[in-house]
């Protein structure tokens, strides 16, 4: 790190945090995401703006080089890494067994990295570090979507009274591997009916789970009443 920074080398250092921003701003905003442009480019030019300052105080008269550095260096990136996480952890928000914002908040941070790190003078690993979060954040989400994942459904099917209470397997195109747990009966519509839920759990790959795929499936053999996609914990 430079002791004494020069204004071409600072003005490089904002121009670049800038940039940065952008670059993962702009896939976050195309995605509707609350962490969007201007909420990176605010939070990396911060981190950048903190680094430069504890940059050129430590040149600062009172102490030496080498005693100011190790001494008082890292409380700005500490300081305002932990900033950071009480933002991040405010975009995490849990619904139920459904829980949001994780990437938003991973996404602060690493912006408040990259700031950091071009506030400081490495300018080659911050920028390495923005073009690697920018295809981890839009070239690996389509490999994200191919990982099966374990869905679960609540789904409702009306039986004839005194029928058996019990699903038999259920075939996927391409899946094999759903099950049904009974969960309660309740009356039909009609005197000779009963409503029957079931949890049915399976995995799937894909944007929306398998659901479709599986309501299709159960519609061909029963009257279906209700179809409720869930989040898995399990």
């Amino acid at each position: 790190m430079v002791l004494n920074p020069s204004w071409p080398d600072i003005l490089l250092r904002l121009l670049l945090v800038v940039a940065a921003g952008a670059l993962i701003g702009f896939n976050r905003e195309s995605g509707g995401h609350a962490a969007g442009f201007r909420t990176t480019i605010l939070v990396g030019l911060a981190a950048c703006l903190t680094m430069i300052q504890a940059n050129i105080l430590l040149a600062t008269s009172g102490k030496s080089p080498e005693s100011f550095a190790s001494m008082d260096i890292l409380r700005f990136p500490l300081g305002v890494l932990t900033g950071v996480g009480f933002i991040g952890g405010g975009a995490i928000l849990k619904r139920g067994d459904l829980v949001t914002g994780v990437t938003t908040a991973a996404t602060l941070w690493i912006v408040t990295a990259i700031g950091l790190c071009l506030g400081g003078g490495q300018l080659i690993i911050g920028s390495a570090g923005a073009i690697l979060a920018f295809v981890v954040l839009s070239l690996l989400k389509w490999c994200d979507r191919l990982i099966p994942r374990k869905q679960k459904a609540r789904v409702v099917i009306e039986l004839p009274l005194g029928a058996n209470i019990a699903i038999p397997e259920i075939r996927m195109p391409g899946r094999s591997d759903c099950t049904f747990s009974f969960v309660a009966k309740t009356i039909g519509s009609t005197p000779e009916s009963a409503n029957v839920a079931f949890e049915a759990r399976w995995k799937w790959a894909g944007v929306d789970g398998g659901g479709a795929q599986l309501l299709a499936s159960l519609q061909v053999q029963y009257k279906i009443i209700s179809f409720e996609m869930e989040k898995s914990n399990a």
